[in-house]
């Protein structure tokens, strides 16, 4: 690691010239690996952006700790009928600006989300919102929607002030206003988002004055900022360094097994792509263990479907890909292409997705796969996805425990693109299955809809799931109160620094 600090010695100097070291008690620096893409909740739906969301908003719903389903805005809720949710709202609660919350928020925030393309997938079954009064909503659906009172702890779900989202118009997501713990203050684009605490927060005032959320896209260099001390937590610890931040008396590192996926996509509408034994060659010429171990260093799982296991629903008997050479050039000449291809991988600038992509490199060149990396900046990267101009690519995706959550996103139909489904992947089996899912309120109904799907989706392979990697986050000792939930994102109004 002392070698590796000396030879990190400018980009070193270029950190401490940009990042305020982690002045004392009052301001909590925190590190990811990419910028958040937004702060409207309904504009993207990905992690980074809905780390900071977590702490300028609130949503009706949301998950404590331990993943259960608790108030938040709503004093409470009921379901009335299959296809109806009473909600009623919480009384005395402000925004960031003054003005009261009341039902007309609820109804303008959800009614936003339910037409936002990068949420059409967790909202588009809700036919309408309307207010009982001031403070009661009623949702109805469109047909019994079991995933409801999960989705509405979904981020994408956090309420806005309606007076001030209007006036905003396009320009609003440069100047966010929520009911949440933290007030924003700025954003400095590729460098850093500053909150600050709200003094009237319905659940207590944060024990932490300000919070800067950095942009460190470089694994290294946010160990480093972390030895260094320069900021106090820092997310995605690479692999390589995970013992190092062990290992560090000064240090604290959280480890845990996720519910996400880190995934190969291919473009289903794209030749040569199009053709399902081409998709199972490559799967059957990757050897994921070797993946585990070389970019993980063991920190993760392989799977046999885009569900983790856990999940209600998940199958524990799908079909698993496991390097077969041989099988995979059969199933290339078998598809028209015996001698292979040239193709492209795209990926956003990651240690571990750069270090996946060099393994993929080296061992489809056995089968006959030329393979060109193409590495672009975050924002610019999702944007080419949605606009469908990928061959293959590398990716992950963040689920609740729901298998709703897991699938259908990213496999039906009707989410080609942003809204999740960056495969084009279309199956009419698979898109009558995840639609007979979301409207059974049966679990064990439900399960069986979710194995048949998991079935079709690992024998036609739209997506090779790599591996279930674990969650981890790197903090120094004297933080208390930062715990790494689920969905790898954090609540900061109960964090502080000793």
């Amino acid at each position: 690691m002392k070698k590796r600090l000396f030879g990190s010695f400018l980009t070193l100097m270029t950190l401490v010239s940009s990042i305020a070291l982690a002045e004392g008690k009052d301001t909590l620096i925190i590190a990811q690996a990419a910028e958040a893409k937004t702060m409207d909740p309904v504009a993207s739906n990905d992690v980074p952006s809905h780390r900071v969301f977590l702490n300028i908003y609130d949503t009706l719903i949301q998950r404590d700790k331990d993943g259960k389903l608790v108030p938040a805005l709503a004093d409470s809720w009921e379901q009335v009928d299959p296809l109806t949710l009473k909600v009623n709202l919480k009384k005395g609660i402000k925004f960031h600006n003054g003005n009261d919350f009341k039902a007309n928020d609820v109804i303008f925030s959800l009614t936003r989300a339910k037409e936002a393309p990068a949420l059409m997938s967790f909202f588009g079954d809700i036919d309408k919102i309307v207010a009982l009064d001031d403070y009661t909503i009623q949702i109805t659906t469109k047909q019994p929607f079991g995933p409801l009172v999960n989705y509405l702890a979904h981020k994408g779900a956090s309420i806005l002030d309606e007076e001030t989202v209007t006036a905003a118009g396009q320009d609003y997501a440069q100047h966010p206003v929520g009911t949440g713990p933290y007030e924003f203050v700025s954003w400095r684009s590729g460098d850093r988002i500053t909150l600050k605490a709200n003094p009237n927060y319905f659940g207590g005032k944060p024990l932490t004055e300000n919070v800067i959320f950095r942009v460190i896209t470089e694994g290294t260099n946010r160990t480093i900022a972390l030895e260094t001390k320069e900021v106090d937590i820092a997310y995605e610890i690479d692999p390589i360094d995970l013992q190092f931040v062990k290992g560090n008396s000064d240090l604290v590192l959280m480890e845990q097994p996720a519910i996400n996926i880190n995934y190969l996509g291919f473009n289903t509408k794209k030749a040569p792509f199009d053709k399902e034994e081409v998709r199972q060659a490559i799967a059957y010429a990757i050897d994921v263990p070797s993946i585990i171990q070389a970019v993980f260093l063991g920190s993760a799982t392989s799977s046999n479907s885009p569900v983790a296991p856990g999940v209600p629903g998940y199958n524990p008997n799908a079909k698993e890909y496991k390097q077969n050479i041989e099988k995979a050039k059969e199933l290339l000449a078998k598809a028209g292409f015996p001698n292979g291809f040239k193709a492209k991988i795209s990926l956003n600038d990651t240690g571990v997705r750069k270090n996946i992509a060099v393994i993929l490199q080296d061992q489809l060149k056995q089968i006959g796969i030329d393979l060109e990396v193409e590495i672009i900046e975050w924002g610019a990267y999702l944007d080419k996805l949605a606009r469908g101009e990928q061959d293959m690519f590398l990716l992950g995706w963040s689920s609740s425990p729901d298998c709703d959550s897991a699938l259908y996103a990213l496999f039906h139909s009707k989410h080609h693109g942003s809204g999740g489904n960056r495969t084009y992947y279309t199956n009419s089996r698979v898109d009558e299955l995840l639609d007979l899912a979301r409207a059974s309120t049966n679990q064990e109904e439900r399960n069986k809809y979710y194995g048949e799907i998991q079935d079709i989706i690992q024998e036609e392979l739209p997506m090779f799931v790599l591996v279930n990697p674990f969650d981890n986050a790197g903090m120094q000792k004297n933080i208390k109160g930062f715990y790494l939930d689920l969905e790898s994102e954090h609540r900061l109004l109960n964090v502080s620094k000793e």
